[in-house]
């Protein structure tokens, strides 16, 4: 036998036919290389800026002439000519062109404000430099220039243009951006004491990141003021960019803990005098969620209990002092504020859409069974029923003088679209998203009502963005095609998706999302991955595009399914939702349990090749369905999970669950940590050890008690990272590839695939 292997001699043999086949192939299938190289980028819209009460836009676009450089195009909406707003030109320093990461304007537009050279604060970019740009005199002055680079927060302009406001180092200021002059307006804010801006825990669980409004001309400002200084510290600690490790301090409550204390102050901008206004019942026992102008002399601000099952919405009046108990509403759960939904953005402002011409405001409550939009009067706390429908509206719109949209899909939880109805209640209703447009759609409504941004997609289809006018729903011009982007994945081999139900033991009728293998067999069976969230902030089993590490690992022959428990903000009823108060971690957990037995009862599904896997909430019922059906779950990856439910912050925790001082046994109860004895199969448990939301504390809480009980796990840490697991160089790339390894070690795929 010939002992050596001519390779060369081989591939000549090879008929060239065969060898293009297998480039082919391979041109179709997906690995981590690929998806992390750039090949498969989406094309996004640009933020834009609604001016002229929507009639109009202005949008950031780079220079024709120099493609390094910013400037601002304004847009007609409704012929979409577009003219030069701010040329680049304009824009430029000494030290060269400024990089526009947002602007606003004043409110006759001649002035531009531009926020450049951020740094982040928490989950988002609120700090740096800020700009004015006067379009009268073509000058360009900076703000705060006796101050550190990159350290105002939430500039806005002065009605009367001569002033700019922000927030810098837990201070209030007022500058004068024409001479420099600069006022302090509050000088207690040291950290512990908070002006004009958060704690860690307002900005994560109530939106809230500027702090402080100015009345429409300009006579007082409002602003908040929390007093931290009880908030208890927890340390991360950064070993990598030093020899000597480095704590990094979060004032973080935790669940159990007492919120800062918040107040809100009102400055008599005239007189430089400050009254905090006396809401009721203790700083430290309520929270403040939402502060609004609605005249000059009229401000609205929302107060919620420690429990968040009472919301009390008061207005003040400055020149008066008069405070008025406006609305309340109670729930024996518990009161959403921002309403998560798919269609939406979670992290919104909380303040009430007005109406009436600031008459009345609207607010969503669930005290009837359904989530709906109400009107209250401001003067006589008179509430009118807008949406009296026997379904839920997902989020609210823009109202107009006649109408209000919304949100909604009655028939579809996986889905949604736009709708419109009176605004005086009248029970007429009309969907105005075309039916070619199946799948999950989203718009930016201009203040007018007249235009919007609509994006959509589906399973089937990739996010594309068009203007359109309304409420006809006529494409005006479309913004993002992603044409490319399309293109290139359809030379994929692209797997089937699959909608279905399953219905419980108990009678819980539950959407699935399936996933399925290329060439999918019914005759053969195939191992399984379970993308699990289960939480109240999220729903997976939705009808949007199918990602593309899920498009890979079902090319590898894995059937991928994704299904929403009770708890998750389905539009199911507010039964369906408010079920998981004080359960979380075990109602859910158990629907997800019976649902997968239910589902596994399918033939072309192999028992024995179960892996599950999620994020965050996704994370900890991993860990709950791992420990608590472990003849189910063979394989489990955790990141960034809550193993103990009493390290969590205190709003989110204590929302859904309770006080622990109260009902500790249902913290203890809904928690990983306890049930980890019972721990049979595999587990990878992944955290960054700077993860300022779900504390690297808690996967060591966890390792300790996997080994006292002496179960064998995977671990897998990374340094400096947050709750997203992203920065550093080849970060994500190398998450997946470790998750993906994991996952096809312990539950490998069939050997032909």
């Amino acid at each position: 036998m010939c002992k050596y292997f001519n390779l060369a001699l081989f591939l000549a043999l090879i008929p060239f036919s065969l060898i293009v086949a297998q480039e082919n192939m391979n041109s179709q299938l997906l690995n981590l290389d690929r998806i992390y190289s750039g090949e498969f980028s989406q094309s996004y819209e640009r933020t834009i800026q609604w001016i002229e009460n929507g009639n109009a836009y202005v949008i950031i676009e780079k220079s024709k002439q120099n493609p390094e450089a910013d400037r601002l195009v304004r847009y007609d909406s409704q012929t979409q000519s577009q003219s030069e707003f701010v040329s680049a030109s304009n824009l430029v320093t000494g030290k060269g062109p400024l990089k526009i990461e947002s602007f606003s304007l004043s409110a006759d537009g001649s002035k531009v404000l531009i926020f450049t050279n951020s740094s982040r604060v928490w989950r988002s970019n609120t700090k740096g430099d800020y700009w004015v740009f006067d379009q009268d005199s073509g000058e360009l002055k900076q703000l705060g220039m006796s101050m550190e680079p990159s350290s105002l927060m939430f500039a806005k302009f002065s009605s009367d243009n001569k002033y700019v406001f922000y927030v810098h180092k837990f201070n209030i200021y007022k500058e004068n951006f024409q001479t420099g002059e600069i006022e302090q307006l509050t000088a207690d804010g040291d950290g512990d004491i908070i002006n004009g801006t958060f704690d860690w825990v307002y900005e994560e669980e109530f939106g809230k990141r500027d702090g402080f409004s100015v009345s429409p001309e300009d006579s007082y400002l409002a602003f908040w003021n929390l007093d931290a200084s009880d908030t208890g510290v927890f340390y991360m600690i950064n070993n990598t960019d030093s020899i000597y490790s480095r704590p990094i301090p979060v004032q973080y409550p935790k669940v159990g803990q007492e919120p800062s204390a918040a107040k809100i102050g009102v400055i008599d901008l005239k007189k430089g005098t400050t009254v905090w206004v006396p809401l009721y019942g203790g700083e430290r026992e309520n929270y403040v969620p939402g502060m609004q102008w609605v005249n000059d002399d009229l401000l609205l601000i929302q107060q919620m209990n420690r429990h968040q099952n009472t919301l009390i919405v008061w207005s003040y009046e400055p020149s008066t002092k008069a405070l008025r108990k406006v609305y309340t509403e109670k729930e024996d759960t518990y009161i959403e504020l921002l309403y998560p939904d798919i269609s939406s953005n979670s992290w919104g402002s909380n303040d009430l859409e007005l109406a009436d011409g600031g008459k009345a405001f609207l607010r969503m409550t669930e005290n009837d069974g359904w989530r709906h939009i109400y009107k209250v009067h401001i003067s006589t706390g008179e509430k009118v029923l807008v949406t009296p429908f026997d379904y839920d509206v997902a989020s609210m719109r823009v109202p107009t003088e006649k109408g209000i949209y919304y949100m909604a899909s009655p028939e579809n939880s996986m889905q949604r679209y736009l709708y419109s109805t009176d605004i005086k209640g009248k029970g007429k209703q009309k969907r105005l998203t075309p039916a070619s447009f199946s799948g999950v759609n989203n718009y930016n409504i201009a203040p007018n009502g007249k235009y919007g941004i609509h994006t959509h997609q589906s399973a089937k289809t990739p996010r594309t963005v068009r203007f359109v006018s309304l409420p006809d729903h006529k494409i005006i011009k479309t913004i993002v095609d992603n044409k490319a982007y399309a293109e290139k994945r359809s030379t994929l081999s692209l797997p089937e998706v699959k909608f279905t139900k399953v219905t419980t033991e108990e009678g819980i009728e539950i959407d699935v999302k399936m996933v399925l293998p290329l060439n999918f067999d019914p005759n053969q069976k195939y191992p399984v991955i379970f993308n699990v969230y289960g939480e109240p902030w999220g729903q997976v089993a939705t009808d949007t595009q199918v990602g593309l590490w899920d498009v890979m690992m079902a090319q590898k022959g894995y059937v991928i399914v994704n299904m929403d428990n009770r708890g998750t903000p389905c539009l199911k009823g507010s039964e369906w939702r408010k079920s998981i108060y004080r359960q979380v971690g075990r109602i859910n957990v158990r629907d997800q349990g019976l649902a997968a037995k239910e589902l596994l009862k399918l033939e072309y599904l192999d028992k024995e090749r179960i892996s599950v896997w999620g994020w965050s909430g996704g994370g900890t019922m991993t860990l709950n369905l791992l420990f608590k059906f472990p003849e189910i779950y063979k394989t489990g990856v955790a990141v960034a999970a809550v193993s103990n439910q009493l390290v969590y912050d205190n709003i989110y925790q204590e929302r859904y669950m309770g006080l622990p001082q109260e009902n500790m046994q249902d913290f203890i109860d809904g928690s990983p940590v306890t049930y980890a004895k019972n721990l049979e199969g595999n587990l990878l448990l992944i955290h960054g050890t700077a993860d300022d939301n779900v504390h690297y504390q808690s996967a060591e809480i966890l390792i300790n008690e996997l080994i006292k009980q002496n179960k064998q796990f995977q671990m897998m840490a990374y340094p400096n990272r947050s709750h997203g697991i992203y920065e550093g160089e080849n970060t994500r790339k190398h998450l997946y590839t470790t998750i993906t390894e994991y996952i096809m070690e312990h539950n490998p795929p069939n050997a032909s695939n």
